[in-house]
């Protein structure tokens, strides 16, 4: 009893346990006659059949195989969708402004030689050339239609 006196649970030692009519100890499980014990040595349970392996092998080959056509067939996919929808800005920014690349520089106007040769006599005006006529616009067609109604 002097050990129990210096222990932290003294003062519990003295208190009485009472049961609970409710709580009882399990019944013992009872095994059933035919069980089949293990063997002393299980080794001969973990015997592999090496027959297995070429047949796994070549089954994985061809799965990796047919993994790498599908993703290179997805990325040709997705490349080519990528470049149709470069495509299509490439030719939406043709349609506003000819010549635009949105990776080059910016364009810058020049002049470009129209053919026509220009007269070297400026008091005189426009030469005329027999085998061109010049054909009025439809401003200047308005304003001669105009200026005929005005005059009568």
């Amino acid at each position: 009893m002097s050990q129990h006196s210096k222990s932290q649970y003294a003062a519990a030692f003295q208190a009485p346990l009472i049961k609970s009519p409710s709580l009882r100890l399990p019944r013992p499980v009872e095994h059933p006659p035919d069980i089949h014990p293990l063997p002393d040595s299980v080794t001969a349970y973990f015997v592999y059949p090496f027959t297995l392996e070429p047949h796994v092998i070549t089954v994985e080959a061809s799965r990796r195989s047919t993994l790498a056509a599908h993703a290179a067939r997805r990325e040709a996919y997705l490349k080519a969708r990528e470049e149709e929808k470069e495509r299509r800005k490439r030719d939406a920014l043709h349609r506003i402004a000819p010549g635009f690349e949105p990776k080059s520089t910016p364009l810058v106007p020049t002049k470009r030689f129209s053919g026509v040769p220009v007269a070297s006599s400026a008091g005189t005006g426009p030469a005329e050339d027999p085998g061109h006529k010049r054909t009025k616009s439809v401003m200047e067609e308005l304003v001669d239609h105009l200026a005929a109604l005005n005059s009568k």
